[in-house]
């Protein structure tokens, strides 16, 4: 008997997509869904389990949905995704609240699922993971305006501290006439910006044989109605010329890499079973910025990691202000089960893992001020996403920033105040932290 359902979805873009995909199939079998999850008869949380602090979140979600059910106000709970797929017997032998469980390659089984929470019944559901499904319609869970657009699914990389191949399994990509079809139906529904996710968006094609990320790009910029692609999780050592000139020549591909280094260290590099060093890696963002004059790159680092040494940590320090990356994302390193760096000698100290972190983000926090006080008197191009009626003002996203990572630009309206959605021209005025303020310039356009 169809009920209300509400959903909780944690961690990357990637399992948001998963979750969008699942609602789309509970919709279709009848279920009201709803965002208030105290008003729901079952809870599908959506988990991530990818570092300590995000299985402790997933945690927490599953255990404040318990006390819902202990207390009768919810009737079943269901736990999918990431942590789901990686601690199934801890997850049977810990929580006994949680009615069903369904692995990655399972999640097409959600609609059995939440039918066997709401009666009651445990179910229990775990597949080959490469039967994820990476096809069909979704519910948005974004802003009408913004999508993102899974272009692969699992990965081959193996670094040492990761995870994910273990959980999602093999790299593999989609075909490009599916995610073009898909990219004209988002298009269709209103949206204006996509953002290209996988675990590896440049391994695209590699596993297809005659398909390349940048060939994508350019059929994804004949969507009529898309305004902005964005790239996010492109690996170095796969960053080639022929994805540079892409991004140059295609208006729509925005000037900006999400460049995962980890590290700049060569023997961490190695380690981590990474490529590179400091001179490599410098070098290499150099030649981005030649290719693309005013590229956003943004990149994220693990500090602590096994045999990580004061002096190699000054040195990653002197890297990011060398650099000066505009966006940095900083994350102690986590020993995961399983993973070969779990079992490394000379693992760091918690504490020194996070003052590390701590002085890392430091030391960011002044390249984006300087970074930012050279925009001051700039004109941005600024996707809108709503009016504050605090502070009296709209706010969006320049092209230098992708959703819920990144900073946002504050702005005082036009006469005719502008809506979600629609993209302003905005002179900067001032900096506030990691963000700007501003004030828009002529009416803009209307979607």
């Amino acid at each position: 008997m169809p009920c209300k359902v509400g959903m909780i979805s944690l961690g990357c873009p990637k399992n948001q997509v998963d979750a969008e995909m699942m609602l789309q199939r509970l919709h279709e079998a009848g279920y009201t869904l709803t965002n208030d999850e105290a008003s729901a008869d079952v809870v599908v949380i959506n988990t991530c389990g990818f570092i300590d602090d995000a299985k402790k979140e997933a945690i927490e979600n599953i255990l404040e949905m318990a006390a819902l059910k202990q207390e009768g106000t919810i009737r079943g709970i269901v736990v999918t995704g990431c942590l789901a797929e990686r601690f199934r017997e801890e997850i049977k032998r810990e929580l006994p609240e949680v009615d069903a469980v369904l692995g990655i390659g399972k999640n097409a089984d959600v609609v059995a699922a939440v039918e066997a929470a709401y009666a009651g019944r445990p179910m229990e559901a775990f597949g080959e993971k490469l039967d994820l499904p990476m096809e069909g319609e979704r519910i948005l869970t974004t802003p009408a305006y913004t999508a993102y657009l899974r272009i692969a699914d699992g990965c081959d990389n193996a670094c040492t501290y990761c995870t994910i191949p273990q959980i999602r399994g093999r790299y593999r990509s989609r075909r490009p006439e599916d995610i073009l079809a898909e990219a004209r139906r988002l298009a269709a529904r209103g949206v204006r910006e996509l953002t290209l996710i996988a675990q590896d968006t440049t391994a695209y094609g590699s596993d297809l044989g005659d398909a390349d990320l940048p060939e994508l790009l350019d059929a994804l910029c004949g969507v009529e109605g898309i305004r902005w692609i964005r790239l996010l999780y492109t690996y170095p050592e796969r960053i080639t010329d022929k994805l540079l000139d892409v991004m140059a020549r295609q208006e729509k591909v925005l000037d900006y890499l999400d460049i995962p280094l980890q590290h700049c260290d060569a023997d961490i590099l190695r380690r981590m079973n990474r490529k590179g060093d400091a001179d490599s890696l410098k070098a290499l963002m150099a030649h981005i910025r030649e290719k693309l004059p005013g590229v956003t790159l943004r990149t994220t680092f693990i500090t602590g990691f096994p045999g990580e040494t004061e002096a190699q940590f000054e040195s990653l320090c002197d890297f990011v202000r060398e650099v000066g990356f505009d966006r940095v994302g900083c994350f102690p390193y986590s020993a995961e089960e399983g993973t070969f760096a779990a079992a490394m000698p000379d693992q760091v100290d918690e504490e020194v893992k996070r003052r590390r972190a701590e002085v890392l983000m430091d030391a960011q926090t002044r390249v984006v001020a300087e970074n930012n006080q050279k925009r001051l008197g700039q004109t941005l191009e600024v996707l809108v996403e709503g009016y504050d009626d605090y502070i009296k003002c709209l706010y969006g996203r320049t092209r230098a920033d992708a959703p819920e990572i990144d900073a946002k630009i504050f702005f005082a309206p036009a006469a005719k105040r502008a809506q979600p959605g629609d993209f302003v021209r905005v002179e900067v005025t001032d900096t506030i932290e990691y963000d700007l303020l501003g004030r828009q310039i002529g009416e803009g356009e209307t979607p």
